[in-house]
């Protein structure tokens, strides 16, 4: 897209143009976020409501990785989440550390599958779905609700701050004054094609 007038040669989105990494492999940007996200450990999960159509975001902690780069998670099978995913699998788990982030956009399947929940089960589930009193809903790994989220990595978008803090602010500062746009991330973004390469590869090796 480009502007109208008489900056019609001139790019709309600048930051993008300047900080988009082009020329690491799409091994070296799917590796870097895994590493991120990785540390991050913590996701925000986007789903949409069924009922109202709005979009809605809950913390997520990542229990495991299937290929590095789609992600499993915990969860409760008797919760709102798991009724929007059976009605709309698409999501978007998002993360947020300091001044680095990533956004993965999937499709989800809720597995209700005893090996599944074996694998990954932590008796701190207890803590988040409690124990009813029933004998059968007691947060154990033999509890019924309980099931394992999959997210099957479609594309990605993540940027890693590429100097410190104070630089940063420096590159911004003088950007507010000049109107250059500040590099401040190496901005890389992962396509459907990338990851079904990375896919691909990991078969091979396996």
């Amino acid at each position: 897209m480009s502007l109208s007038g008489p900056s019609n040669d001139k790019p709309t989105d600048p930051y993008k143009e300047k900080n988009l990494d082009t020329e690491t492999s799409v091994e070296g940007k799917v590796n870097g976020l895994i590493e991120f996200i990785t540390k991050c450990k913590l996701g925000m999960m986007t789903t949409r409501d069924a009922a109202s159509g709005m979009l809605v975001s809950r913390c997520m902690a990542i229990v495991g990785t299937e290929n590095g780069i789609d992600l499993v998670f915990h969860t409760n099978t008797a919760t709102g989440k798991s009724d929007e995913l059976n009605n709309d699998p698409h999501v978007n788990i998002s993360f947020l550390r300091d001044s680095d982030w990533a956004s993965i956009s999937g499709i989800a399947q809720v597995i209700q599958d005893t090996e599944e929940v074996k694998k990954h089960y932590s008796s701190t589930l207890k803590a988040w779905v409690g124990d009813l009193g029933d004998g059968v809903h007691d947060g154990s790994v033999k509890d019924p609700r309980l099931g394992v989220i999959k997210v099957r990595a479609l594309t990605a978008t993540y940027a890693i701050a590429h100097a410190a803090s104070i630089t940063r602010t420096l590159e911004v500062a003088k950007g507010a004054v000049t109107g250059n746009v500040a590099s401040v991330n190496t901005l890389r973004e992962i396509t459907l094609k990338d990851i079904e390469l990375w896919r691909r590869s990991k078969e091979l090796v396996t």
